[in-house]
């Protein structure tokens, strides 16, 4: 009975998929899969959207949604009703193959890196050998969508915007693959299904999930910080900063084509937090021994949300930083915990267990940690009494 209720939708896709002909069995099992995944994280989005706002309303001390359906539930759909009817403007001198291109290229390249997130037991589109380096390459397609709309539409607050989301994407994507690489030494794979495989199994009730090592827990917390950066979410929203620029790389877009730029955030989002639970956080698997009776999907959906509201309560309280101050902490910060979490992740496989291990990595984390952010805020206060003389 446990075994069916995790398994469910693995079969009910092969019942579907037995009465078609042998000959489109696969298509048939490829377009199951596929509908699964946008129904999925596109019903994801609506709950966020609502979640958000009244997780928002309830940190600012106010309502949020409340007007559309019981308690606001149904602002979502109203939002897609107002997004669908407005009227799409396009800029005379934009160019307009390039301007439509732009969103739908970004919704693509988001859709595409779920192929190789599983989402629970046997529940993965496409298991490649190489998944985490296609998830990569495919989420790069993204950057080129924001320089696509920034360039296309003529603007100089828009292509000002594209500019510093690029900037700030790339700096981050080094520190964020960096961190990566750490499980993939560890579990000897570039697969998300043999990586969740490596931290299967529990000693007592805890589980093996690389986020219990030193390094592991180090990356975690880099990892999540870049994709934070990766995803545009406060306090690294410098790309569509309106007090500076406007609305960034997007301020020639309305209608149904914003739509989908806020769609693409989002399921950005989802998708690099589910990875971050794949390398991390030991995928679909249960956190205690006792509970992997509970169906595996469940499991990641849980993880996931549990993400989601983090992503909230940090957009809800955290300013925005500087551009400056966003560029050092990545180049002077990130890139050399990440370096140095290598060689930890190395030392940790080669020391011999017990207590001298656990001491080493623990000390190869934490010094320079200590070190690197003290310098930071050190060369910060320096640029801060430049700017005073200066003025």
């Amino acid at each position: 009975m446990i075994e069916t209720a995790d398994q469910i939708f693995v079969i009910l896709q092969h019942w579907i998929v037995g009465f078609a002909p042998a000959g489109v069995r696969w298509i048939l099992a490829a377009l199951f899969s596929v509908i699964a995944i946008l129904g999925a994280f596109g019903g994801l989005f609506a709950v966020t959207t609502i979640l958000e706002r009244k997780g928002l309303g309830r940190i600012q001390n106010r309502l949020g949604p409340n007007r559309v359906g019981p308690f606001g539930i149904l602002q979502p759909i109203a939002d897609a009703v107002k997004s669908l009817t407005k009227e799409d403007v396009v800029p005379y001198a934009a160019d307009k193959v390039v301007h439509f291109l732009a969103p739908v290229v970004l919704v693509l390249g988001a859709f595409s890196v779920y192929a190789v997130l599983p989402v629970g037991r046997n529940m993965v589109l496409a298991n490649l050998d190489a998944g985490v380096l296609f998830f990569f390459a495919v989420g790069s397609v993204m950057e080129l969508s924001v320089f696509m709309a920034g360039w296309s539409s003529r603007n100089k607050y828009s292509l000002l915007g594209a500019m510093r989301a690029i900037s700030q994407m790339i700096s981050y994507e080094v520190p964020l693959i960096l961190s990566s690489i750490t499980v993939i030494m560890a579990a000897g794979s570039l697969s998300t299904v043999a990586i969740i495989e490596k931290q299967a199994g529990y000693t007592g009730i805890l589980p093996h999930w690389y986020v219990f090592t030193p390094w592991g827990f180090a990356g975690f917390v880099l990892f999540m910080i870049a994709a934070t950066a990766e995803s545009n979410r406060s306090p690294f929203d410098l790309p569509e900063g309106e007090s500076e620029i406007i609305a960034g790389y997007y301020i020639e877009y309305s209608g149904f084509k914003f739509a989908l730029f806020f769609l693409g955030e989002y399921l950005g989002m989802f998708a690099i937090s589910g990875m971050g639970i794949t390398l991390f956080l030991g995928g679909w698997g249960a956190p205690l021994s006792f509970l992997a009776w509970v169906p595996s999907y469940l499991w990641f959906f849980a993880k996931l949300l549990a993400m989601i509201a983090v992503f909230i309560w940090i957009r809800g309280t955290l300013p925005r930083l500087r551009m400056d101050q966003l560029l050092n902490f990545a180049w002077k910060f990130m890139l050399p915990m990440a370096l140095i979490n290598l060689v930890t992740a190395g030392l940790w496989h080669f020391l011999p267990q017990g207590g001298l291990r656990w001491l080493v990595c623990i000390l190869m984390v934490v010094v320079p940690y200590v070190l690197l952010g003290r310098g930071l805020m050190q060369g910060q206060r320096l640029e801060k009494r430049v700017y005073q003389f200066a003025e």
